[in-house]
């Protein structure tokens, strides 16, 4: 098999395992014990939390662990705009943000709060102007992705943040930044962020694990509540294990971004002209110039999307049609549409995504596939 979806998870790094595997044998104690090992099990959680926020520009104390990236954007959306109700009761985002997003802020659309949803360009870009005019001064929160889960496209969240402050400085700024860590830079002091969310399984560490960034005074209720757990804010045992596999997954990513950028970046470019060789009319969805290095989002003219995917699948050739977290959906791509993309083309797309794993002989596999695979997926489209 080759494995060209690294956008849907990654392969659990060895030093991860080998950490993990430590936590399982020896340091299996609860963190919230007062016993030697829990002490030991509280270490280890406070060493991954350091090395997390070294590795994302935050201060330890400003790391709060979650069971993923989805449950770190509710508790950011969700926790902020209980909190902040007082002050006003509009939330401003995107139309192609990752369902963990726009399905929590939906949700607080039917509690009452009022959604302004800014919309994007052909590139996949949103535009900083476009969210500083959907600000108002009753608005308590504005939420856009750092990258899009999907196509790839890298977002000015320094430039997006600046203008919502000068439009309104009481708003709180959340980032989606789960496919950011391991693919760019991140710092979230100098982006200027209040909240932004990370998973673990992104970046080669393990599954049900992530972290939301809370900067220091911004004012977040708990969305679950128990044994107050994470400075009262995520309430329940943490997850020792997965919490110190993130934390030198973090620690990794940040140390390799920017080699595996370039590293990639040359792979990708190579996947690319194969495919435009092999099937002209192949269209790039969202920007080249401005997007990870890893990604590659196409479609290609009368075929669909899930019949390529199971015959790429039975060449061994592993890719997705879109976000793996809305696997078996049988709409279109919903970030395919904020961009402008005809439905029946955005059937037909795929996302190959490149990661630490990948290789020339993956791309090489890939390319000596598709051919055959897009005539037959015509046939039958």
């Amino acid at each position: 098999m080759h494995y060209l979806d690294h956008a849907a998870t990654t392969p659990v790094l060895e030093e991860v395992k080998d950490a993990m595997l430590r936590v399982y044998e020896e340091d299996f104690g609860n963190p919230s014990s007062v016993h030697a090992y829990g002490r030991r099990a509280r270490e280890l959680v406070e060493d991954a939390r350091d090395r997390l926020a070294a590795a994302v520009g935050a201060s330890p104390a400003e790391i709060v662990f979650t069971g993923g990236g989805t449950e770190a954007d509710n508790l950011a959306l969700k926790g902020a705009a209980s909190k902040l109700r007082g002050n006003g009761n509009h939330i401003v985002t995107t139309t192609f943000e990752h369902h963990g997003v726009l399905d929590a802020i939906e949700w607080l659309e039917h509690q009452g709060f009022e959604v302004t949803r800014v919309p994007v360009t052909r590139d996949g870009v949103v535009d900083p102007a476009a969210v500083a005019a959907a600000v108002r001064p009753q608005t308590i929160v504005v939420s856009v992705m750092a990258v899009n889960n999907e196509i790839g496209t890298i977002q000015d969240i320094t430039g997006i943040v600046a203008v919502v402050r000068k439009a309104n400085p009481n708003a709180l700024v959340h980032t989606d930044a789960v496919q950011a860590l391991g693919n760019i830079p991140v710092d979230v002091h100098a982006w200027g962020v209040d909240l932004a969310a990370f998973s673990a399984h992104k970046l080669g560490g393990p599954k049900g694990v992530g972290a939301l960034f809370v900067r220091a005074s911004v004012p977040v209720e708990a969305v679950i509540h128990g044994g107050g757990q994470e400075r009262g804010l995520r309430s329940g045992t943490l997850n020792v294990a997965g919490i110190a596999g993130f934390g030198i997954a973090a620690e990794i990513a940040a140390k390799e971004v920017y080699e595996k950028t370039e590293r990639l970046g040359e792979l990708r470019d190579r996947l690319l002209e194969g495919i435009r060789t092999a099937v002209p009319d192949v269209v790039v969805n969202g920007t080249l110039d401005n997007r990870v290095a890893g990604n590659l989002h196409v479609s290609i003219t009368g075929t669909d999307g899930e019949t390529l995917l199971l015959l790429l699948d039975r060449a061994g050739i592993a890719v997705s049609t879109g976000s793996a977290c809305q696997s078996g959906a049988v709409d279109p791509s919903h970030v395919l549409l904020a961009i402008g993309s005809d439905k029946d083309l955005a059937k037909g797309s795929i996302r190959f995504s490149l990661g630490r794993a990948s290789s020339a002989s993956d791309v090489a596999a890939a390319l000596e596939a598709l051919p055959d695979i897009v005539a037959r997926a015509r046939k039958v489209g």
